[in-house]
């Protein structure tokens, strides 16, 4: 099950039930199924503290991710900073909605286990992101 929760914001997330299809097509193509996923929309302010005080981490980031999995079973929590994707939409060209879907299907992503810390992961875990985003353009 994946719910979705704000922390600080006010802001509304429109398609859950899509993007609900959409992850589980996700995590199937990857041979995992969904177990309990937050996805907690927060501030700036928000995720730096969590980013501070949990991962010893001094600075804005548009996703931080807890991963719960257990075996084959995708669970975590997923805190999403609106201000940042806003700031890297506008940065990198995209509309604010396709940025957002690819920080969640990032976290997603980190959750079946894919990591971006080398070139080598970076690249392929945007590689994974393009190809998914491409998948969710087409679900109805």
């Amino acid at each position: 099950m994946i719910s979705y929760h704000n922390e600080d914001i006010d802001f509304i997330f429109k398609h859950k039930r899509l993007n609900n299809k959409w992850l589980s097509m996700v995590a199937g193509s990857e041979m995992k199924k969904i177990g309990e996923i937050a996805v907690i929309f927060c501030s700036d302010h928000y995720i730096i503290d969590i980013n501070r005080r949990y991962l010893g981490h001094d600075y804005f980031t548009d996703i931080i991710t807890f991963d719960y999995t257990e075996g084959d079973k995708l669970s975590g929590d997923l805190f999403i900073s609106i201000d940042t994707v806003k700031e890297n939409a506008a940065l990198y060209g995209a509309d604010f909605a396709t940025e957002l879907n690819r920080v969640i299907v990032h976290g997603l992503l980190h959750l079946i286990g894919y990591d971006d810390h080398t070139p080598e992961q970076t690249a392929q875990m945007r590689a994974k992101e393009d190809y998914y985003l491409s998948i969710r353009e087409n679900i109805q």
